[in-house]
């Protein structure tokens, strides 16, 4: 299953979307720690640590984060497991590594989440950070998350999702379809990460819902699978490798 249709204004195929988005992560990477910290108003890392724990990351676990870009939700990791090498980053992106590393020197490796460049269970814990839309294929992707994880190990998938209806939609489409991309552009200058913001509102518009990433999850064999909702528009996806 496709996270959500093709877009076709960008993209003609599953491969050409993954060029597309190697393209415009690449130019867009060094804006992006600065959109995502005004963008969201500054709660991204204590969020990330909150999820990070909820989902039940410890200390000494050992942490593959997919779709790392810049690194914050490694830089949470590293934060809770306590020491950095534990903490591995995959990213398609070489500009997006290349930011990461600025900040915190976590080993990085380039790659896609529906092929992941590593051995069999590996690792502890899995994260993946508000980037499941960009994924080839909901099962493919998570039966790649359930290989590299040890028996016992645990999956968090943090995502942005709209709000069904009602006022809280209305807000969240304003904000995430018209001022995130015009504060991009007034902030940064970048007609390539306004684009990537205005691509961004499209994948959070056509996504799928909810509980067809949690039928994935179970498809591609995970347990204990659940969504917990925060502030109306965070959803926590996690499940268990049995």
């Amino acid at each position: 299953m496709q996270p959500h249709p093709l877009l076709t204004e960008h993209y003609q195929s599953p491969q050409e979307k993954q060029r597309f988005l190697r393209k415009s992560f690449d130019a867009s990477a060094p804006h992006y720690e600065g959109i995502i910290n005004w963008g969201f108003f500054g709660s991204g890392d204590w969020y990330r640590r909150q999820a990070l724990q909820r989902g039940g990351l410890k200390k000494g676990m050992r942490v593959l984060d997919v779709a790392t870009g810049t690194g914050p939700t490694a830089r949470a990791a590293v934060s809770i497991v306590g020491n950095l090498r534990n903490v591995v980053g995959v990213d398609p992106s070489i500009g997006m590594m290349r930011e990461s590393r600025k900040r915190l020197p976590v080993a990085c490796i380039q790659g896609v989440a529906d092929q992941l460049p590593l051995r069999d269970a590996q690792f502890d814990f899995l994260s993946m950070g508000f980037a499941l839309r960009h994924v080839e294929s909901l099962e493919g992707a998570f039966r790649e998350y359930l290989r590299v994880l040890k028996p016992g190990g645990r999956a968090l998938i943090l995502d942005i999702t709209l709000p069904p209806g009602g006022t809280s939609k209305k807000v969240a489409k304003l904000y995430f379809r018209t001022v995130l991309p015009w504060l991009t552009q007034r902030f940064t200058g970048s007609r390539e990460a306004t684009e990537l913001m205005r691509y961004y509102w499209e994948t959070l518009d056509q996504m799928v819902e909810p509980e067809k990433v949690l039928d994935a999850l179970r498809t591609a064999g995970f347990k204990e699978v659940q969504r917990c909702l925060m502030l109306g528009v965070f959803s926590e996806y996690s499940g268990l490798k049995p």
